[in-house]
Protein backbone atom coordinates (compact mmCIF):
# COMPACT_ATOMS: atom_id res chain seq x y z
CA UNK A 1 0.00 0.00 0.00
CA UNK A 2 1.92 3.01 -1.27
CA UNK A 3 0.76 6.58 -0.69
CA UNK A 4 -1.14 6.78 -3.99
CA UNK A 5 -3.15 3.64 -3.30
CA UNK A 6 -3.96 4.99 0.15
CA UNK A 7 -5.22 8.29 -1.29
CA UNK A 8 -7.37 6.43 -3.81
CA UNK A 9 -8.87 4.20 -1.10
CA UNK A 10 -9.63 7.30 1.01
CA UNK A 11 -11.30 8.96 -1.97
CA UNK A 12 -13.44 5.92 -2.77
CA UNK A 13 -14.60 5.66 0.86
CA UNK A 14 -15.56 9.36 0.82
CA UNK A 15 -17.30 9.26 -2.57
CA UNK A 16 -19.17 6.03 -1.80
CA UNK A 17 -20.44 7.61 1.44
CA UNK A 18 -22.03 10.44 -0.54
CA UNK A 19 -24.52 8.49 -2.63
CA UNK A 20 -23.91 4.77 -2.15
CA UNK A 21 -23.07 4.25 -5.82
CA UNK A 22 -19.98 2.35 -7.04
CA UNK A 23 -17.12 4.73 -7.80
CA UNK A 24 -15.75 4.72 -11.35
CA UNK A 25 -12.44 5.99 -12.67
CA UNK A 26 -14.07 9.04 -14.28
CA UNK A 27 -15.53 10.25 -10.98
CA UNK A 28 -12.21 9.58 -9.25
CA UNK A 29 -10.34 11.58 -11.89
CA UNK A 30 -12.65 14.54 -11.22
CA UNK A 31 -12.11 14.13 -7.48
CA UNK A 32 -8.35 14.43 -8.02
CA UNK A 33 -8.82 17.38 -10.42
CA UNK A 34 -7.48 15.26 -13.29
CA UNK A 35 -4.07 14.97 -11.59
CA UNK A 36 -4.28 11.23 -12.30
CA UNK A 37 -5.50 9.79 -15.58
CA UNK A 38 -8.47 7.43 -15.77
CA UNK A 39 -6.14 4.68 -17.02
CA UNK A 40 -3.84 5.06 -14.04
CA UNK A 41 -6.79 5.07 -11.67
CA UNK A 42 -8.24 1.93 -13.24
CA UNK A 43 -4.90 0.14 -12.76
CA UNK A 44 -4.69 1.23 -9.13
CA UNK A 45 -8.31 0.24 -8.49
CA UNK A 46 -7.60 -3.18 -9.97
CA UNK A 47 -4.59 -3.52 -7.66
CA UNK A 48 -6.66 -2.53 -4.63
CA UNK A 49 -9.27 -5.10 -5.66
CA UNK A 50 -6.59 -7.82 -5.79
CA UNK A 51 -5.52 -6.77 -2.30
CA UNK A 52 -9.10 -7.33 -1.14
CA UNK A 53 -9.66 -3.67 -0.22
CA UNK A 54 -12.17 -2.96 -2.99
CA UNK A 55 -15.01 -4.92 -4.54
CA UNK A 56 -16.59 -4.70 -8.00
CA UNK A 57 -20.36 -5.30 -7.71
CA UNK A 58 -20.80 -5.69 -11.48
CA UNK A 59 -18.45 -6.32 -14.38
CA UNK A 60 -18.84 -2.85 -15.87
CA UNK A 61 -19.44 -0.98 -12.62
CA UNK A 62 -17.04 0.98 -10.46
CA UNK A 63 -15.62 -0.17 -7.15
CA UNK A 64 -16.85 -0.03 -3.56
CA UNK A 65 -14.84 -0.53 -0.36
CA UNK A 66 -14.83 -4.08 0.99
CA UNK A 67 -15.06 -4.93 4.68
CA UNK A 68 -11.28 -5.33 4.66
CA UNK A 69 -11.00 -1.95 2.92
CA UNK A 70 -13.04 -0.23 5.59
CA UNK A 71 -10.98 -1.94 8.29
CA UNK A 72 -7.75 -0.67 6.70
CA UNK A 73 -9.21 2.81 6.30
CA UNK A 74 -10.37 3.00 9.93
CA UNK A 75 -7.11 1.60 11.29
CA UNK A 76 -4.61 3.47 9.14
CA UNK A 77 -6.02 6.33 7.13
CA UNK A 78 -8.74 8.19 8.96
CA UNK A 79 -7.58 11.40 10.58
CA UNK A 80 -7.78 11.73 14.34
CA UNK A 81 -10.56 14.13 15.45
CA UNK A 82 -8.02 16.54 16.94
CA UNK A 83 -6.44 17.01 13.52
CA UNK A 84 -9.76 17.14 11.61
CA UNK A 85 -11.37 20.47 12.54
CA UNK A 86 -15.00 20.48 13.61
CA UNK A 87 -17.22 22.67 11.48
CA UNK A 88 -17.96 25.88 13.39
CA UNK A 89 -21.68 25.59 12.69
CA UNK A 90 -21.70 22.09 14.21
CA UNK A 91 -19.75 23.33 17.23
CA UNK A 92 -22.19 26.18 17.87
CA UNK A 93 -25.16 23.88 17.39
CA UNK A 94 -23.80 21.34 19.89
CA UNK A 95 -23.09 24.09 22.42
CA UNK A 96 -26.67 25.32 22.09
CA UNK A 97 -28.06 21.81 22.48
CA UNK A 98 -26.24 21.23 25.76
CA UNK A 99 -27.21 24.65 27.08
CA UNK A 100 -30.86 23.53 26.98
CA UNK A 101 -30.40 20.05 28.52
CA UNK A 102 -31.33 19.01 32.05
CA UNK A 103 -28.13 18.44 34.05
CA UNK A 104 -29.51 15.40 35.95
CA UNK A 105 -27.53 12.37 34.64
CA UNK A 106 -30.58 10.13 34.15
CA UNK A 107 -32.14 12.84 31.95
CA UNK A 108 -28.97 14.28 30.40
CA UNK A 109 -27.69 11.02 28.91
CA UNK A 110 -30.80 10.06 26.88
CA UNK A 111 -31.32 13.70 25.86
CA UNK A 112 -27.73 13.89 24.64
CA UNK A 113 -28.06 10.63 22.69
CA UNK A 114 -31.30 11.87 21.11
CA UNK A 115 -29.68 15.17 20.10
CA UNK A 116 -26.63 13.40 18.66
CA UNK A 117 -28.85 11.10 16.60
CA UNK A 118 -30.85 14.00 15.19
CA UNK A 119 -27.67 15.96 14.40
CA UNK A 120 -25.94 13.12 12.56
CA UNK A 121 -28.77 11.07 11.06
CA UNK A 122 -27.36 7.93 12.72
CA UNK A 123 -28.55 6.08 15.77
CA UNK A 124 -26.78 7.25 18.91
CA UNK A 125 -26.18 5.46 22.19
CA UNK A 126 -24.82 6.57 25.53
CA UNK A 127 -24.34 5.20 29.02
CA UNK A 128 -24.69 6.94 32.35
CA UNK A 129 -21.35 7.52 34.09
CA UNK A 130 -20.08 4.82 36.39
CA UNK A 131 -17.06 4.12 38.57
CA UNK A 132 -15.85 0.91 40.21
CA UNK A 133 -16.30 2.35 43.72
CA UNK A 134 -19.60 4.19 43.13
CA UNK A 135 -22.11 3.67 45.97
CA UNK A 136 -25.10 5.33 47.65
CA UNK A 137 -24.18 8.08 50.11
CA UNK A 138 -27.66 9.07 51.32
CA UNK A 139 -31.29 7.92 51.14
CA UNK A 140 -34.56 9.81 51.43
CA UNK A 141 -38.03 8.23 51.50
CA UNK A 142 -40.89 10.45 50.35
CA UNK A 143 -44.58 9.61 50.70
CA UNK A 144 -46.22 9.67 47.26
CA UNK A 145 -49.94 9.28 47.74
CA UNK A 146 -51.35 6.95 50.35
CA UNK A 147 -49.95 3.68 49.04
CA UNK A 148 -46.62 4.60 47.43
CA UNK A 149 -43.15 5.73 48.48
CA UNK A 150 -40.45 7.29 46.36
CA UNK A 151 -36.97 6.17 47.40
CA UNK A 152 -34.37 8.80 46.50
CA UNK A 153 -30.70 7.83 46.56
CA UNK A 154 -27.81 10.27 46.24
CA UNK A 155 -24.67 8.57 44.90
CA UNK A 156 -21.16 9.22 46.15
CA UNK A 157 -20.59 11.16 42.92
CA UNK A 158 -23.59 13.44 43.50
CA UNK A 159 -26.03 11.79 41.11
CA UNK A 160 -29.61 11.01 42.06
CA UNK A 161 -31.44 7.71 41.55
CA UNK A 162 -35.16 7.20 42.16
CA UNK A 163 -37.41 4.20 42.53
CA UNK A 164 -41.07 3.98 43.55
CA UNK A 165 -42.38 1.22 45.83
CA UNK A 166 -46.00 0.34 46.56
CA UNK A 167 -47.12 -0.37 50.13
CA UNK A 168 -50.51 -2.06 49.99
CA UNK A 169 -51.40 -1.33 53.61
CA UNK A 170 -50.62 2.37 53.29
CA UNK A 171 -47.64 4.53 54.24
CA UNK A 172 -47.50 7.33 56.78
CA UNK A 173 -44.98 10.16 57.07
CA UNK A 174 -43.63 8.53 60.23
CA UNK A 175 -43.11 5.31 58.24
CA UNK A 176 -41.19 7.25 55.62
CA UNK A 177 -38.95 8.92 58.21
CA UNK A 178 -38.22 5.64 59.98
CA UNK A 179 -37.41 3.90 56.71
CA UNK A 180 -35.00 6.67 55.68
CA UNK A 181 -33.13 6.24 58.98
CA UNK A 182 -33.00 2.49 58.51
CA UNK A 183 -31.71 2.72 54.94
CA UNK A 184 -29.05 5.29 55.85
CA UNK A 185 -27.81 3.07 58.67
CA UNK A 186 -27.70 -0.14 56.70
CA UNK A 187 -27.24 0.54 52.96
CA UNK A 188 -25.14 3.69 52.55
CA UNK A 189 -21.59 3.23 51.24
CA UNK A 190 -22.26 -0.45 50.57
CA UNK A 191 -20.69 -1.72 47.33
CA UNK A 192 -23.10 -3.70 45.13
CA UNK A 193 -20.98 -6.84 45.49
CA UNK A 194 -21.21 -6.56 49.28
CA UNK A 195 -25.01 -6.45 49.36
CA UNK A 196 -25.48 -10.00 50.64
CA UNK A 197 -28.78 -11.90 51.09
CA UNK A 198 -28.11 -11.85 54.85
CA UNK A 199 -27.89 -8.04 54.88
CA UNK A 200 -31.07 -7.75 52.82
CA UNK A 201 -32.91 -10.16 55.12
CA UNK A 202 -31.84 -8.22 58.21
CA UNK A 203 -33.05 -4.95 56.65
CA UNK A 204 -36.43 -6.47 55.75
CA UNK A 205 -36.75 -7.87 59.27
CA UNK A 206 -36.01 -4.44 60.79
CA UNK A 207 -38.51 -2.69 58.51
CA UNK A 208 -41.23 -5.31 58.91
CA UNK A 209 -42.90 -7.29 56.15
CA UNK A 210 -45.42 -4.51 55.54
CA UNK A 211 -42.68 -2.07 54.51
CA UNK A 212 -40.41 -4.63 52.83
CA UNK A 213 -41.15 -3.28 49.28
CA UNK A 214 -39.41 -0.01 50.19
CA UNK A 215 -36.30 -1.87 51.37
CA UNK A 216 -36.26 -3.90 48.14
CA UNK A 217 -36.54 -0.69 46.10
CA UNK A 218 -33.54 0.74 47.96
CA UNK A 219 -31.61 -2.48 47.34
CA UNK A 220 -32.32 -2.17 43.63
CA UNK A 221 -30.87 1.35 43.68
CA UNK A 222 -27.69 0.10 45.34
CA UNK A 223 -27.19 -2.56 42.65
CA UNK A 224 -28.17 -0.37 39.70
CA UNK A 225 -25.26 -0.19 37.26
CA UNK A 226 -24.65 1.96 34.23
CA UNK A 227 -27.78 2.59 32.18
CA UNK A 228 -27.53 2.41 28.38
CA UNK A 229 -29.82 4.40 26.11
CA UNK A 230 -30.37 4.01 22.37
CA UNK A 231 -31.92 6.87 20.42
CA UNK A 232 -32.59 7.42 16.72
CA UNK A 233 -33.30 3.81 15.78
CA UNK A 234 -35.62 5.19 13.10
CA UNK A 235 -32.56 6.39 11.18
CA UNK A 236 -31.23 2.84 10.98
CA UNK A 237 -34.53 1.68 9.52
CA UNK A 238 -33.80 3.93 6.52
CA UNK A 239 -30.34 2.41 5.89
CA UNK A 240 -30.60 -0.61 3.61
CA UNK A 241 -27.28 -2.03 4.82
CA UNK A 242 -28.30 -1.86 8.48
CA UNK A 243 -32.06 -2.39 8.49
CA UNK A 244 -31.72 -6.18 8.65
CA UNK A 245 -29.75 -5.85 11.90
CA UNK A 246 -32.18 -3.53 13.68
CA UNK A 247 -33.90 -6.35 15.58
CA UNK A 248 -30.57 -7.69 16.86
CA UNK A 249 -29.49 -4.22 17.96
CA UNK A 250 -32.74 -3.56 19.83
CA UNK A 251 -32.43 -6.92 21.56
CA UNK A 252 -28.91 -6.05 22.73
CA UNK A 253 -30.10 -2.72 24.13
CA UNK A 254 -32.74 -4.48 26.18
CA UNK A 255 -29.82 -5.68 28.34
CA UNK A 256 -27.89 -2.84 29.97
CA UNK A 257 -24.74 -4.88 30.47
CA UNK A 258 -24.64 -6.13 26.89
CA UNK A 259 -25.41 -2.66 25.50
CA UNK A 260 -22.72 -1.02 27.63
CA UNK A 261 -20.19 -3.59 26.46
CA UNK A 262 -21.19 -3.07 22.81
CA UNK A 263 -20.38 0.64 22.83
CA UNK A 264 -17.45 0.61 25.27
CA UNK A 265 -14.39 2.08 23.50
CA UNK A 266 -10.83 0.88 23.91
CA UNK A 267 -8.92 3.45 25.95
CA UNK A 268 -9.46 7.16 25.50
CA UNK A 269 -9.53 7.26 21.71
CA UNK A 270 -12.45 6.80 19.35
CA UNK A 271 -12.97 3.13 18.60
CA UNK A 272 -14.51 2.01 15.32
CA UNK A 273 -16.00 -1.50 15.20
CA UNK A 274 -17.39 -3.03 12.03
CA UNK A 275 -20.58 -5.03 12.40
CA UNK A 276 -18.95 -8.05 10.79
CA UNK A 277 -16.53 -8.20 13.74
CA UNK A 278 -19.32 -8.37 16.33
CA UNK A 279 -20.95 -11.41 17.91
CA UNK A 280 -23.60 -11.86 16.70
CA UNK A 281 -22.42 -10.33 13.41
CA UNK A 282 -24.23 -7.28 12.03
CA UNK A 283 -22.81 -6.97 8.50
CA UNK A 284 -23.13 -3.54 6.94
CA UNK A 285 -23.12 -1.74 10.29
CA UNK A 286 -20.42 0.21 12.06
CA UNK A 287 -20.18 1.49 15.65
CA UNK A 288 -17.86 4.37 16.52
CA UNK A 289 -17.60 5.12 20.23
CA UNK A 290 -15.79 7.49 22.57
CA UNK A 291 -15.36 7.56 26.33
CA UNK A 292 -16.38 10.69 28.22
CA UNK A 293 -15.03 11.80 31.59
CA UNK A 294 -17.59 13.09 34.07
CA UNK A 295 -15.25 13.93 36.96
CA UNK A 296 -14.67 12.09 40.21
CA UNK A 297 -13.39 9.02 38.38
CA UNK A 298 -16.73 8.57 36.59
CA UNK A 299 -16.70 7.56 32.94
CA UNK A 300 -19.31 6.70 30.35
CA UNK A 301 -19.53 5.97 26.65
CA UNK A 302 -21.20 7.71 23.73
CA UNK A 303 -21.45 6.17 20.27
CA UNK A 304 -22.77 6.54 16.76
CA UNK A 305 -24.30 3.49 15.07
CA UNK A 306 -24.83 3.50 11.36
CA UNK A 307 -23.78 2.11 8.01
CA UNK A 308 -20.19 1.20 7.21
CA UNK A 309 -20.34 3.95 4.60
CA UNK A 310 -21.08 6.71 7.10
CA UNK A 311 -19.29 10.04 6.59
CA UNK A 312 -16.43 9.33 8.98
CA UNK A 313 -14.47 12.53 8.32
CA UNK A 314 -17.48 14.67 9.29
CA UNK A 315 -18.98 12.52 12.02
CA UNK A 316 -15.93 11.60 14.09
CA UNK A 317 -15.06 15.22 15.03
CA UNK A 318 -18.73 15.69 15.99
CA UNK A 319 -18.61 12.57 18.21
CA UNK A 320 -15.33 13.67 19.78
CA UNK A 321 -16.63 17.13 20.70
CA UNK A 322 -20.00 15.73 21.80
CA UNK A 323 -18.27 13.34 24.22
CA UNK A 324 -16.24 16.21 25.68
CA UNK A 325 -19.37 18.34 26.12
CA UNK A 326 -21.29 15.48 27.72
CA UNK A 327 -18.52 14.91 30.26
CA UNK A 328 -18.25 18.61 31.05
CA UNK A 329 -22.00 18.90 31.46
CA UNK A 330 -22.05 15.89 33.80
CA UNK A 331 -19.39 17.57 35.91
CA UNK A 332 -21.30 20.87 35.93
CA UNK A 333 -18.67 22.63 33.88
CA UNK A 334 -18.58 24.36 30.51
CA UNK A 335 -16.12 24.10 27.64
Amino acid sequence: MDARKQRILEAIVALYANDGEPVGSGLLASYFDMALSSATLRNEMAALTKLGLLEQPHTSAGRVPSTQGYRYYLDHLIEAPDTAPLDEADRSHIDALFADMDAEPEKLVPAAARSLADLTGCAAAATTPQAPDLCIAHFEVVQVGRYSAAVLAVTSAGGVRTRVARVDTGLSRDDAASLAQLLNRGLTFVAPQDLSPMLTASMVLAAGQRLAPVVMAAQALVTTGSQAYLEGAQYLAKMLEVRQNLGTLLEIFSDNEAASELIRPEGGKITATLGSDLEPPMPGACIVSKRYLAGGGLTGSVALIGSTRMEYQRLLPILDYFAAKLGQSMAGQGL
